[in-house]
């Protein structure tokens, strides 16, 4: 069959019938729903909270944190009932806040913030963006029960009320997205953020990718209960990014209900394969992000298999932490030397170097289709180069045999694979 990828600069692939075991995706929902609909029954039915004209003062100062550009959730269409449901209850303009939770990412340009915030919203209210990296944008709030001391943008401490803006979809250091993941890691400094994302690391994906509650997410949600996350919502959309829930209320309870419907969308049952292909739609920017497809196939590669990843990237491998093509992908043994001889400080990055690593260095093998990063660059990270998805899949049957069975996964930035 040929299969097509959704990136026009990428031709598709011809896979054997006798191979293919399946292609796979998230679910779709056949009916549309009204987004503004469900956002204004969400905030009339909060989970876990009082309703926000209980809860909320006229004259409190609030403070919106909304994710950033990497991330699908329509913040524009969430604001233009959220906004308006504020100033019904007396809030004004001038005491609204929107903090872009950025994590380690770069600052959004204008016209970045005017698409995923709505022109309006830009030009009428403050819009900040988060600087992990600035001293003085940022103070310390406590410790969480395992000792992280969590540090994070001041604005949440000098409001009076924080509401946070996300979507849920399976995630390989949290087990979900959502939730008090927008202020951890979304608007914490690099240590904090360093230290989280350093404790999945040392956790397998098959204990954590798909489940709420374990023990990254414990450390998260102490961490935004410390920072004062005071109200969540959170959407769940499906295979074409439609909204299907909407779940707003208190960041546990509220983000557990959202996660079982998540899980609902998103998990799909995907055999066992020699070869997996996967894309990283919608995390396509860069491969700090797009490094998300190959989170999901570790739980669907076998031993000594091999993983093709397909992505775009046009900003290339990280744009904000040049560490990856300075160490590439390592096994975890080796990311945790460098880590001891302080030779790599940056947890963040050791995390991710070895959520990779996992999959293309300890597992098996990867492969790499991507028309903005140098071959001589994915050689230095650990893939072997592919100029074609045809070009990957013929290598990787060389080696495996022509009997290898081929599995692929798309939208699997977002997929939930369960055996």
């Amino acid at each position: 069959m040929l299969l097509k990828f959704y990136y026009p600069e990428i031709k598709g692939v011809e896979i054997p019938d006798k191979n293919l075991c399946g292609v796979f995706k998230p679910k779709m929902r056949e009916n549309n729903l009204d987004v503004e609909k469900l956002v204004r029954q969400a905030l009339e039915q909060p989970i876990g909270t009082g309703k926000l004209e209980d809860i909320v003062g006229k004259r409190d100062k609030i403070l919106i944190v909304c994710d950033d550009n990497t991330r699908l959730t329509p913040a524009d269409k969430i604001l233009k009932v959220l906004l308006p449901y504020l100033h019904g209850l007396g809030v004004r303009k001038e005491d609204i806040t929107i903090l872009i939770a950025l994590g380690t990412h770069r600052p959004m340009l204008r016209k970045e913030l005017v698409a995923k915030l709505g022109g309006n919203v830009v030009d009428e209210y403050k819009i900040v963006n988060h600087l992990w990296d600035r001293v003085e944008d940022n103070i310390y709030y406590g410790k969480t029960s395992r000792g992280i001391e969590v540090w994070g943008n001041r604005l949440l401490a000098e409001a009076d009320f924080v509401i946070g803006l996300g979507h849920i979809v399976p995630h390989r250091v949290a087990g979900f997205s959502g939730g008090g993941k927008i202020v951890q890691p979304g608007v914490s400094i690099g240590k904090t953020i360093g230290d989280i994302h350093w404790l999945s690391a040392l956790v397998p994906g098959t204990e954590i990718m798909g489940k709420r509650d374990n023990l990254v997410r414990e450390q998260i949600d102490e961490s935004a209960r410390l920072m004062g996350l005071d109200f969540i919502v959170n959407v769940v959309q499906d295979l074409k990014g439609e909204v299907v829930g909407v779940f707003a209320g208190d960041l546990i309870a509220a983000h557990r209900a959202g996660c079982d419907l998540a899980k609902e969308v998103y998990g799909v049952e995907v055999p066992k394969a020699d070869i997996v292909i996967v894309d990283s739609y919608p995390a396509d920017i860069e491969l700090w992000q797009a490094a998300k497809g190959i989170y999901a196939s570790e739980l669907v590669v076998k031993d000594g298999g091999y993983v093709i990843l397909v992505t775009p990237c046009p900003e290339g491998v990280s744009t904000t932490h040049p560490e990856i093509e300075k160490f590439g992908y390592l096994p975890l043994k080796e990311v945790e030397e460098l880590v001891q001889k302080k030779e790599l400080e940056d947890l963040t990055v050791a995390a991710h170097l070895v959520h990779v690593g996992r999959v293309i260095k300890e597992k098996g093998h990867g492969i790499m289709v991507c028309p903005n990063i140098p071959d001589k660059v994915k050689e230095k990270i650990g893939f072997i180069p592919a100029s074609t998805v045809q070009e990957a899949l013929s290598y990787a049957l060389q080696e495996k045999g022509e009997d290898a069975s081929i599995v692929a996964m798309l939208h699997a930035g977002e997929i939930l694979p369960i055996s």
